[in-house]
């Protein structure tokens, strides 16, 4: 994902941000439709309507709302302070089976996330002394595409442990897409990708391949796992955001960045951390 927005960031400035994300995951759908096709051939039985609705809106908002908010948002933020914004998604996640009974909260817990969002904070200072109108809708995207997240993440694992994860893959991204298709219109996207650049497409085409793959594995983690140790490696995305960003988008970390992305870590460190003797309970 650090990899992803550091992609998107570059080229968002050329492709809405609808249309980049009904784009992504279009190219992730093919690159994941021949290997659903033989496996939902498979299944024993056609998934009841209602599963299939849960599941096209889980795919909606994991891979439609989420991205658009998130590709919304770097239009004015920062590849590593977006990344940074986007690595509370593992604390919410721990929130919310904390809040539904699946996770335990302790002491350590809490520490973690006061430590997050002073983490993420200090990457906003400058924010927080321009107040300016309109100075925080892109930090406000980025922040609701994890909350997004966090949900769907939650939510997606009864019908992991149902049905094989390729078909239920590409199903959710294939509902993303027409999803993103239709509102997307208002920018115009048929006319913007008969004209996109070569070196446009070639992004497109490398953010939509490793999202394919990428969220292929995700909800295979998901299936096996609960939603917290899943979840927590996207920690890894502002060091990765921070590392790619400087070379190829010129954005040199500031000190308070560097400050930010070890308080994060801390935090995530502290919050995913098992108490001795005890085992967060996994995700019914």
């Amino acid at each position: 994902m650090g990899a992803a927005i550091v992609a998107s960031r570059f080229v968002v400035g050329e492709v809405p941000p609808l249309t980049l994300a009904m784009l992504r995951y279009a190219i992730g759908f093919l690159c994941l439709l021949p290997f659903a096709w033989p496996a939902l051939r498979r299944l024993p039985a056609r998934p009841p309507a209602r599963d299939l609705w849960a599941m096209a809106a889980l795919g909606t908002g994991q891979f439609g709302i989420l991205i658009a908010l998130l590709n919304w948002g770097l239009q004015t933020v920062p590849a590593a302070p977006a990344a940074l914004i986007f690595s509370l998604f593992p604390l919410l996640t721990l929130l919310l089976g904390a809040a539904l009974g699946r996770e335990q909260v302790t002491p350590q817990l809490l520490a973690g996330v006061l430590l997050s969002i002073a983490g993420v904070a200090v990457s906003l200072l400058s924010k927080l002394q321009a107040l300016h109108a309109g100075a925080w809708w892109g930090e406000l995207a980025v922040l609701a595409s994890a909350c997004v997240g966090a949900v769907c993440s939650v939510l997606y694992r009864p019908y992991l442990r149902r049905y094989p994860t390729v078909p239920v893959s590409a199903f959710a991204m294939l509902a993303s897409v027409l999803f993103l298709a239709v509102i997307a219109l208002h920018e115009d996207w048929p006319a913007r990708t008969r004209s996109l650049s070569p070196t446009a497409w070639g992004v497109v085409a490398f953010v939509g391949l490793s999202s394919g793959i990428g969220y292929f594995w995700w909800l295979y983690a998901l299936k096996h796992e609960t939603p917290t140790r899943v979840t927590v490696f996207l920690a890894l995305n502002p060091v990765t955001a921070t590392l790619l960003a400087w070379p190829l988008l010129g954005e040199v970390p500031a000190p308070r960045t560097l400050a930010a992305l070890a308080l994060i870590a801390l935090g995530l460190a502290l919050a995913t951390r098992s108490p001795s003797g005890t085992r967060q309970a996994r995700s019914r």
